[in-house]
């Protein structure tokens, strides 16, 4: 070979090497090109109001901070104030009975019926949607009618109890009885969504599962043990999880119903942050107890995701 093709092969090489080079690139950015909307949108929307409360927890943030742009640093004062209030003690367990109490029975009551809507029968598909209208109702609506239904003087509740011969129920004015009743109508807002999650993993069983299980004797208690319950596990923790976290930061059916009292009997950390905040207008307390709920939401998530990597499949 001459000198000149020597050349001429020894100026391509750079140019071939470096075509290779810009498809692996390509290759490998086009999908952070089509990630990037949304990582920008959940930075934006959710990123900066996370870190922004987080900051203005550790700040003594009031309304005058608006006006002068001044918040001064007080470090872990909030946390501190917060924690060693006896407020505190109070709403971490309602929100523990708030949560518990709502979450076993939406569960429970919608696994029930999603296994009896899972038959097909006449007039299946209008019942249950007919049971999606509470979840498709806004909460302050559904909190107003309900405030008039449990009404102690003029509710239809105790109308009804009174012809059976029992007396009022104050189910939200008595401190030993508005929690239960603040509980039962977040049930009853509840269920249309864990119905229809779990409806929906009901439906992803094979039939043929129980054919074969009806041969071994699997049937009835034993189907729904061995094949039904493993097969939508992963369904039930998305539903638990969800209904947890969802119900740990209910505000506004509490709000519609008793306003967090009587004599503070119902008010959460959710309430007592959404008062703290506007309502007292203490932005920095009431970021502080927000972080705590949201700490305390991420702790359940971790914990229960972790303990359901480790039960063995059935």
């Amino acid at each position: 070979m001459t000198s000149a093709g020597i050349r001429l092969t020894s100026a391509r090489n750079p140019r071939d090497g470096a075509a290779p080079l810009r498809a692996r690139l390509v290759r490998r950015g086009t999908p952070w090109l089509f990630t990037l909307p949304a990582i920008v949108f959940v930075a934006v929307f959710f990123g900066y109001p996370v870190v922004q409360n987080i900051v203005m927890s550790f700040q003594e943030y009031t309304t005058s901070t608006f006006y002068s742009g001044h918040a001064p640093w007080v470090g872990l004062a909030n946390y501190a104030t917060t924690v060693s209030s006896t407020m505190f003690t109070t709403t971490m367990v309602n929100t523990a009975l708030f949560t518990i109490g709502s979450i076993s029975f939406q569960f429970a009551i919608g696994l029930a019926l999603a296994l009896f809507f899972r038959r097909n029968f006449p007039l299946s598909g209008f019942l249950r949607s007919l049971l999606l209208l509470p979840w498709l109702l806004p909460l302050i609506a559904s909190s107003a009618v309900w405030k008039w239904l449990l009404d102690q003087e003029s509710g239809a509740l105790n109308e009804f109890l009174g012809l059976c011969g029992v007396d009022p129920v104050p189910w939200l004015v008595d401190p030993t009885l508005a929690l239960a009743g603040v509980i039962g109508v977040n049930i009853w807002l509840g269920i249309p969504f864990n119905v229809a999650i779990l409806y929906s993993g009901l439906q992803g069983v094979p039939k043929e599962l129980y054919e074969a299980g009806s041969l071994d004797g699997a049937v009835g208690w034993k189907a729904f043990r061995h094949i039904t319950w493993p097969s939508i596990r992963s369904v039930v923790s998305v539903v638990l999880v969800l209904g947890v976290v969802y119900t740990l930061k209910v505000v506004d059916i509490i709000l519609g119903l008793t306003g967090g009292g009587p004599a503070n009997s119902t008010q959460t950390l959710a309430t007592n942050a959404y008062n703290k905040s506007f309502v007292e207008f203490d932005f920095g307390e009431g970021a502080a107890i927000s972080n705590i709920l949201i700490v305390v939401s991420l702790v359940f998530a971790m914990v229960y995701l972790s303990i359901s990597r480790r039960e063995p499949a059935a």
